[in-house]
């Protein structure tokens, strides 16, 4: 019998807080999401910067790929959802600031890049 929903979010939660290196989270978030999951939370991301600058549906769409029942989707979640959309978007210009290749552990990108380990 499997944890209740509540308990195995609230392990996924703890497990992305306990990561502590860019290369960290991505080998996690490699392993636990497809290509095609880890593409869409990018892209969803991406729309949530363009839409919180004001960006129009039209331009984000031809800029993302995006459809514009997605870019709709994310901006029900900016106008009306809980704000983690605009907390993380509030800190991306710190974060972009430094080197891009940088993680907080101050390795490049280098580290860890590359083929999946077996």
């Amino acid at each position: 019998m499997g944890l209740p929903d509540k308990e195995q979010l609230h392990i996924l939660y703890q497990s992305l807080l306990s990561l502590t290196s860019e290369a960290e989270c991505r080998d996690f978030l490699q392993d636990l999401c497809t290509v095609q999951e880890l593409i869409s939370l990018g892209q969803r991301l991406e729309i949530a910067r363009r839409l919180s600058r004001g960006d129009s549906y039209l331009d984000t769409a031809a800029q993302t790929g995006a459809s514009t029942a997605t870019i709709s989707r994310v901006n029900r979640c900016l106008a009306y959802g809980t704000g983690g959309y605009a907390k993380i978007i509030a800190r991306l210009p710190a974060l972009e600031q430094g080197d891009p290749g940088k993680t907080r552990s101050g390795r490049g990108r280098g580290a860890g890049h590359g083929g999946r380990k077996k």
